[in-house]
């Protein structure tokens, strides 16, 4: 019989799920820090690394903002957190998240005009691409502008949709690691179904997250 007290547990929950963020953030940050390093080392340029070597910052600021927006972000959303520091949650969101957040989204903006990606990136991934990165940089605007008017549900809802797309790249190293292993190199189909479905997925749990948050919201407020 569990005899942890429910508020304890609770706890113990919010902290899981932050160390679920940050592991799931863990392959591409891991990808991320081989790139830096293969840059920074000087490695000979091949097809895969010649855009990156030829005109690195972009894909260097946009690796370092995904690290720090995918950690600070994990424990942004952690009520027990919140409450107790809200001075850090008000310090890290203002000069940390959002500078990380809104160059993540525009540097993989800038990427996906300017870059010369392989064709399977071409067309169809690319739209998904901008959209994914305006959508971003929306929600992120739409947050700042919540908060602004004190609108803290509001503020929470643009910020966890913002976030849900930023962590896209670790969704999908699941929808497409397994194929890739078994099958191979994609077609540019099946690059569109496996990039579409990592943000698809991170965007539909991210509304069930907005929605569960407004139902406890909407039940606190109802008097006893």
């Amino acid at each position: 019989m569990d005899t942890t007290p429910p508020l304890q547990a609770h706890h113990r929950r919010e902290w899981m799920i932050a160390a679920g963020l940050i592991l799931l953030a863990l392959v591409p940050s891991i990808a991320g820090a081989f790139r830096i390093g293969e840059i920074a080392s000087g490695a000979p340029e091949t097809d895969a690394n010649a855009r990156f070597m030829q005109m690195p910052l972009p894909v260097v600021m946009h690796i370092l903002g995904a690290l720090v927006y995918a950690i600070i972000g994990a424990f942004q959303f952690l009520p027990c957190l919140r409450r107790r520091r809200n001075g850090w949650h008000r310090f890290a969101g203002r000069y940390l998240l959002v500078p990380a957040g809104i160059i993540v989204a525009s540097t993989g903006l800038w990427m996906t005009a300017f870059y010369d990606v392989p064709p399977t990136d071409t067309g169809p991934v690319a739209f998904s691409r901008y959209v994914v990165g305006t959508l971003m940089l929306a929600f992120i605007g739409l947050g700042i502008a919540a908060i602004a008017r004190r609108d803290y549900v509001a503020h929470g809802s643009w910020m966890i949709r913002a976030y849900a797309l930023g962590m896209g790249a670790g969704t999908q190293v699941l929808t497409s690691g397994p194929a890739l292993i078994i099958f191979g190199d994609p077609d540019a189909l099946m690059r569109l179904v496996q990039m579409d479905a990592g943000w698809i997925i991170n965007a539909l749990v991210a509304e069930w997250v907005v929605a569960r948050r407004r139902r406890a919201l909407r039940l606190e407020a109802v008097p006893a």
